[in-house]
Order: C-alpha cells, then sequence, then structure tokens
C-alpha cells in the first residue's frame, strides 16, 4: 500500500459512519415488535454495484433491484420478516409501490430507490403496512450510529446478533470510508452474493470499476462460507459509492483503487465470518483451507463438497475426529486427485497421512474439537491451488429452528 493511504478497522462501526450516509427503522407490523423495516439514504446520488442470487427462483425485489441498479441511487430499503418471493405479478408490484413510497417520502423517482426483502417465501406482501412505515423511517433518519445499529437489527430475521463493520482510510490526509452491514444465519450456500449485505463508500467511482471490484471481493468472501447448503431466492449484496469525500475520483490502476479493493475484500470477510459464526444452530466455525488443489475452482468445489457434508458437519457437532467423513466428502466432490496423497489435520494435529489412518492423540483431537473455532487443512498435493473457506457444523437446534420457521 502506498505510504500516502493509511487504513483502519472503526471500532464499533456501522453504515452511518460513512459521510452522507443516514438511516432509520421502524416496525410496520410484519413482526410482533422488533423493528422489521429499514429506510437507508444517501445524500448524494451513489453509483451503485450489485450481485444477486443465482437460484432460478429469484423474489420480487431481486428483479426489481436488476431492473434500477444502473442508475444514480439515493435509497435502499429492506424489510424483514417476508421474502416477497413465489408471489407472482403482485409481489412485483408490490416491491415497486414499496419504491414509490420511499421516493415520495425523500423527494426522489422510484428508479433511485433500491428494495430488498428476506423472510418467509410465498406470502403477499402487506403492502400498505410498508409503505406507511417507510413514510415514519424517512421523517427520522438519522446519522448517528445508533441508527444505523438499528438498520441492521431490523433487516435480521434468525439472526441472533447485527453484523456490521467500517473502515477509515486516509489518503493525503483527507478520510474517507467503507462500511457494511448484513443479515443471514440460515440458508446459507452462497453462489455469488449471499443473504443480504449492504455496504456503502463516500469515495466516488464508476458503476464498473464498484461493480468489478465487488465481484472480486465477493468471491474471497461470501462465495466461500456455507451453512446449510441452500441458495436463497433473495440473496443481494449491494455496494454504493456516494462521492461525499472530498477526494478525486477512483479511477482504474490508481492507489485508491487499491486501496478500496483491498478495504473491499477485508469488509466482506468481517461481514462473511459474522454471518458463518451466526449460523442457526451452530457450536461450531470451521475454517477449512484446502491446499496443494489442481487449480482454484477445484479447490472451491472441494471446500464446499466438505463443508456441506452432514456427516462431516455432525462429526464436527460431536466433537468426533472423523477423518474419514473428510475423505469421503472429497472423493465424491467431482475433482481428479489422488487419494494415497491427501494429508488432513484438525489444527496442529495430522490426523491423515497419504489418504490413510496415522497415530494421534484423540485426548488433544478432543480437546480442540471443543473449541468454538477450529482450524481444519487438507492437503491434497495434487497441485499450487489453495484456499480458505468457512463453515459450521449441523446441530439439533439447527433442526427445530427450521422445522417451525413458519411458526
Amino acid at each position: 500500500m502506498n505510504k500516502e493511504i493509511v487504513l483502519e478497522k472503526l471500532a464499533g462501526g456501522g453504515i452511518t459512519a460513512v459521510q452522507g450516509i443516514s438511516a432509520a427503522a421502524v416496525n410496520c407490523g410484519l413482526k410482533k415488535e422488533k423493528d422489521d423495516l429499514a429506510l437507508v439514504y444517501s445524500e448524494s446520488a451513489a453509483a451503485a454495484a450489485g450481485l444477486f442470487t443465482r437460484n432460478l427462483v429469484q423474489a420480487a425485489p431481486v428483479q426489481l433491484c436488476r431492473e434500477v441498479i444502473a442508475n444514480p441511487v439515493q435509497a435502499v430499503v429492506v424489510n424483514s420478516g417476508n421474502a416477497n418471493a413465489c408471489t407472482g405479478a403482485v409481489g412485483l408490484e408490490n416491491a415497486r409501490k414499496m419504491a414509490a413510497a420511499a421516493a415520495g417520502a425523500l423527494g426522489l423517482s422510484p428508479e433511485q430507490v433500491l428494495v430488498c426483502s428476506t423472510g418467509v417465501i410465498g406470502q403477499q406482501l402487506p403492502v400498505e403496512q410498508v409503505t406507511a412505515g417507510l413514510v415514519r423511517a424517512a421523517g427520522s433518519l438519522s446519522t448517528e450510529g445508533s441508527a444505523g445499529r438499528r438498520a441492521a437489527e431490523a433487516i435480521l430475521t434468525t439472526d441472533r446478533t447485527t453484523k456490521e463493520a467500517a473502515y477509515r482510510g486516509y489518503y493525503r490526509g483527507v478520510p474517507f470510508h467503507l462500511a457494511g452491514m448484513a443479515k443471514g444465519s440460515g440458508m446459507i450456500c452462497p453462489d455469488m452474493a449471499t443473504m443480504l449485505a449492504f455496504l456503502y463508500t463516500d469515495l466516488r467511482a464508476s458503476r464498473a470499476l464498484l461493480q468489478r471490484l465487488l465481484r472480486e471481493a465477493v468471491e474471497r468472501s461470501f462465495n466461500l462460507i456455507t451453512i446449510d447448503g441452500d441458495t436463497s431466492t433473495n440473496d443481494t449484496v449491494l455496494a454504493l459509492a456516494n462521492g461525499a469525500a472530498p477526494l478525486e475520483e477512483v479511477v482504474e490502476g490508481s492507489e485508491l483503487a487499491k486501496a478500496l479493493a483491498e478495504m473491499l475484500v477485508e469488509l466482506c470477510q468481517e461481514l462473511a465470518y459474522q454471518i458463518v459464526s451466526d449460523g442457526e444452530g451452530a457450536t461450531k466455525v470451521i475454517t477449512l483451507t484446502v491446499q496443494g488443489a489442481p487449480d482454484a475452482v477445484a479447490a472451491r468445489i472441494l471446500a464446499r463438497a466438505v463443508l456441506n457434508s452432514p456427516l462431516v458437519k455432525t462429526a464436527f457437532y460431536g466433537e468426533d475426529a472423523n477423518w474419514g467423513r473428510i475423505m469421503a466428502a472429497l472423493g465424491y466432490a467431482g475433482v481428479a486427485f489422488d487419494p494415497g496423497k491427501v494429508d488432513i489435520f484438525l489444527g496442529p494435529l495430522q490426523v491423515a497421512a497419504g489418504g490413510g489412518a496415522v497415530d494421534f492423540s484423540e485426548s488433544e483431537a478432543r480437546t480442540i474439537l471443543q473449541s468454538r473455532e477450529i482450524a481444519v487443512r487438507v492437503a491434497l498435493n495434487a497441485g499450487p491451488a489453495s484456499l480458505t473457506a468457512w463453515g459450521t457444523d449441523l446441530s439439533h437446534e439447527y433442526v427445530s429452528i427450521n422445522s417451525h420457521y413458519r411458526s
């Protein structure tokens, strides 16, 4: 990094750390008591980039965002408690009504508003309640950190905690910021992005540059996590650059572009890790490193196979050093390698060598597996590629949460 640029993480920071960003949250009746509607507003028009679910079934807000994201954007509306997915033409019209209500309350055009939803699939959105809530939210926008925190809370569903992070940089002594909030706890196996994530910067950048940087950051973060192997109908990651910092435009190849790229990766990885750590019913966070894969694509496929395996996940929940389940998952992933060259480690402890058993201390393995965070390393010895991904175990609580989700 150029000495002219200094980066730092802001303790307890959220989206309102970004210049020109205000937020609000209200309860509009989708949930009994908690806030269920968030509004985030940028004082100036922002370039917007986005990545969306590759699930063939796409929620109405995803469809609407795809339509309007090429426009300069000033507001993002997010409701929880109802996904507005599998709701047909009525659902799409309701998403448009949300955008129009926010626009009317803020003096914008509907094409300047992005809409996201999360919650139960297949139920029509009570749009009158939501639009009335948006009017109240617009009247209570604030740049205070507490407002950003309330917005981060309002977008949650089964999450136990908010997901927020913020960074500040200095370029030639002038400060600039990047911050984000996310939600996600279940139905997490991203295939482009995951859950919902909203990233803001007060740097000025073109949509094309922002889109490229966002895609690269997502590939190194949200696309490397899994909780249960399910890709949502509503997965969305949005990044907005409003140019409120008094700095030159970020252009390809510049030091500011390199700084923004670095900050985006760090922010996305931080939010992604927070999502995994808050996985539904999770008692373990598994950091899996695949080394010596034939190529990067193969490494990604192998990592996902291991982290999505119910048998691997339940072994970690039971604190059982059953490395054979890891070998089996590698073997059915569809990647060619020599099983006779595979080494497996739990933390510093080697539990398999050359594809077979080695003597290891079961008590040491149990101590490692009793930790909340567990590092697993698989050395394939089959090529030059390495990759680190994150996942969780599978507990009784996960089944309980998802067997009564609507009730």
